[in-house]
């Protein structure tokens, strides 16, 4: 009995290690994209390795239109049109969720969406490709069009998000924020160094020497190259029940000489144009990932900031020259490395946040510090020994 079991045994792992492995699951390739401008039309096309499923449609303030697609492989640049006249002025693309891409075509003009269809191989064209043809339109058949805004979304965005309350003994939280991500690049150094890139890997180093220590649990705010939108960043931290929230970024800047760190907290006004232009730029970010604003009104933004308390904001001006004071021990700064802005990432009502730009991608020598894995743990080592410092510091004041 046992002679036969272990011969069907053999024969079957024979036959099994004879046929064909299944096929490993691949991503649609996209291989090229291409601008074609005309008198009174525009054609965008993707290359693909074969037929996709896609969605289209056209935003508002700015004008864009926008392509979403299944997760791909994409084999290309983003970038601008070579021709600098015509409707198209710039795209980009990129993982919008963990399953999907956006392409987000920024318009010059309004323009309506003529054709949307995807051709499959002919002739001498060996790929599938994704064209989209527009036109010119006035902004009333635009607006018509364009996808409508979210009703209730303004009710939504000012309700407070849940706080995910303490439990007795728990290891104090800290979120870390890698700035931008997926669709959204970020800054590019003159090496090509991608900011959302940089920040990520960073935040991996300062999160390793956090749990090293045994006092921390620690959450990312992505732990991947996805989009995360601003308001989502801030629900992240507050469901965790964050004791603290430090969004990671790098900055340019046309001076090419100009470098160093600095830390940000929030103010409603900034503490100089640089400060102001930067929270301008970062707060896009949403636009950039070509995501319908129209229900983020004026009210909203003071409500948001409103929920700033003044405790809040207090404790995260005490953390940010905590951290001025140990990260300038061993990385080189900005002259008035401590300023205010109002960078929409900062604005969880209960949780001390700072935004900490590690460097300037504009300057080779930061860029350069800014790609080195060495670099990043002597930087993490000085922001760690800021946050045992506030931390402990916060538990002394309440047991006194």
């Amino acid at each position: 009995m046992w002679r036969n079991l272990s011969l069907t045994m053999f024969l079957a792992a024979m036959l099994a290690a004879a046929l064909p492995a299944p096929a490993a699951e691949t991503r649609v390739r996209a291989t090229a994209v291409r601008v074609g401008s005309y008198k009174n039309a525009a054609r965008f096309v993707v290359e693909l390795s074969s037929s996709v499923r896609f969605k289209v449609f056209t935003l508002a303030d700015p004008y864009r239109v926008i392509i979403d697609l299944p997760r791909l492989d994409w084999r290309t640049r983003s970038g601008r049109p070579k021709r600098r006249s015509g409707l198209i002025s710039a795209f980009r693309y990129g993982v919008f969720t963990k399953g999907s891409n956006r392409i987000v075509i920024d318009l010059r003009r309004p323009a309506a969406i003529v054709n949307a269809f995807v051709l499959p191989p002919r002739g001498r064209i060996r790929t599938y490709r994704l064209v989209v043809d527009l036109k010119p339109t006035k902004r009333a058949a635009f607006l018509k069009n364009a996808r409508p805004r979210q009703k209730g979304r303004q009710r939504r965005e000012t309700r407070r998000f849940p706080r995910k309350p303490r439990r007795k003994n728990a290891l104090p939280v800290i979120v870390l924020d890698p700035g931008h991500g997926g669709i959204d690049p970020g800054t590019t150094g003159r090496r090509g160094t991608r900011e959302k890139d940089a920040m990520l890997r960073f935040a991996r180093a300062l999160r390793r020497q956090l749990l090293a220590t045994g006092r921390y649990r620690v959450v990312m705010t992505r732990n991947a190259d996805v989009f995360v939108r601003l308001r989502r960043r801030i629900q992240i931290a507050r469901r965790a029940g964050g004791d603290l929230f430090i969004s990671l970024h790098a900055d340019a800047i046309g001076l090419k000489g100009f470098r160093g760190a600095s830390v940000y907290t929030l103010s409603e006004r900034a503490s100089d144009k640089e400060a102001a232009a930067l929270a301008r730029k970062e707060n896009k970010a949403d636009i950039i990932a070509g995501i319908d604003l129209g229900g983020e009104s004026g009210e909203v933004r003071n409500i948001l900031i409103d929920l700033a308390r003044r405790e809040t904001m207090n404790r995260s001006v005490r953390f940010a020259r905590l951290l001025v004071v140990s990260m300038r021990r061993r990385v080189r700064m900005v002259g008035r490395s401590h300023r205010f802005a109002g960078f929409a990432v900062l604005k969880a009502p209960d949780i001390p946040s700072v935004l900490v730009e590690l460097g300037y991608l504009s300057n080779r020598a930061d860029e350069s510090l800014l790609r080195s894995a060495r670099h990043h743990a002597k930087v993490a080592r000085a922001m760690r020994r800021a946050i045992d410092r506030f931390i402990s510091r916060r538990a002394r004041n309440s047991r006194s």
